[in-house]
């Protein structure tokens, strides 16, 4: 029997990557290698600036500048983090134009599709990115067609959102490869038992996050996360919340300590600081993003949350 023709699979590493993500894409595929004891995987790790890549944690990556590494790939994954919405990177961009216009199947990890997105090239196409970068990614347009999955296949594009989410569509890439019984193998060698669906969340749910079950404050946290550009009144969050104004205040108090403008002004200025550090929006559309009608008034209110303007917190090197 001949053997099975080898998948080669390229990263291309754009600085600050996740080695968490990096790892959970590529170790099952040496793992699939080693457990069926053929090459059945090859990687190459391209670096996305230069000859070398730098992770988060400071880990660094040498590889070939990115058009010295040709087009003879079967599938090539952009790992980012970051601030993808941002990264300013042409030769990259021009680099994956060309992979699309040879009908290699490309996708991203984490961030990467934020990158993929910026290219032109998640165009009709379902995707997703970690959640970190949703709020960017609606600020860029809001025709793409995005889901909160783990992982998205739709045809030639491989997206995921990273973390140990790899985990979970590298085994259902190995087990559309070569079947479920090597996938589970795979998945045993890094006691990994439950794999995850792909439309599983990436996100624990409102009750497992403020560990409360009262079903109106439940309630008017989520249309406080639907509503952070147009803020709604207390009133109106207790009235849709089927619940008395005075009496959803009492139950925050008790709940989470604060009252419900409060929790609702936290959760805006956290929307905030995911816009103005992971997008090149002005300001002021920052501040109407958010709920704030004026810059100035936007602008300490921001200062009272985070001790910096936002223009303050932009000038900041980024953290390591």
């Amino acid at each position: 029997m001949a053997p099975p023709k080898v998948k080669k699979i390229a990263f291309i590493l754009v600085d600050g990557f996740s080695m968490m993500s990096l790892s959970s894409a590529s170790e099952p595929l040496r793992a699939a290698n080693f457990l069926s004891d053929e090459t059945l995987y090859s990687c190459t790790f391209i670096p996305a600036d230069g000859t070398i890549a730098k992770a988060s944690s400071g880990f660094t990556k040498n590889g070939k500048p990115l058009f010295e590494n040709g087009y003879d790939f079967d599938l090539v994954l952009v790992a980012a983090a970051g601030a993808p919405a941002v990264y300013q990177n042409e030769p990259l961009f021009r680099y994956l134009k060309l992979l699309a216009s040879k009908r290699i199947p490309l996708g991203g990890i984490s961030g990467g599709p934020v990158l993929l997105a910026r290219a032109g090239l998640m165009d009709n196409r379902r995707f997703t990115v970690h959640w970190d970068h949703r709020v960017a990614m609606a600020e860029l347009s809001s025709e793409f067609l995005l889901e909160r999955s783990l992982y998205v296949i739709d045809r030639d594009r491989y997206t995921c959102a990273g973390g140990i989410a790899p985990l979970d569509m590298m085994s259902a890439i190995i087990t559309a490869d070569h079947g479920n019984s090597l996938a589970k193998r795979v998945n045993d060698w890094f006691i990994y038992t439950n794999v995850r669906e792909a439309t599983d969340p990436q996100r624990t749910s409102l009750v497992d996050k403020y560990q409360i079950h009262h079903p109106a404050v439940l309630s008017a946290i989520e249309l406080m996360q639907n509503h952070l550009s147009d803020p709604l009144s207390t009133e109106q969050l207790a009235h849709l919340s089927g619940i008395g104004e005075r009496q959803l205040g009492r139950m925050f108090k008790k709940l989470l300590g604060k009252n419900p403008n409060a929790f609702y002004t936290q959760l805006r200025m956290e929307h905030a600081k995911v816009l103005t550090l992971q997008t090149s929006l002005p300001i002021i559309e920052i501040a109407v993003a958010s709920g704030y009608e004026s810059a100035s008034y936007f602008a300490q209110k921001f200062k009272t949350h985070f001790g910096v303007t936002p223009t303050e917190l932009r000038s900041q090197p980024p953290a390591p």
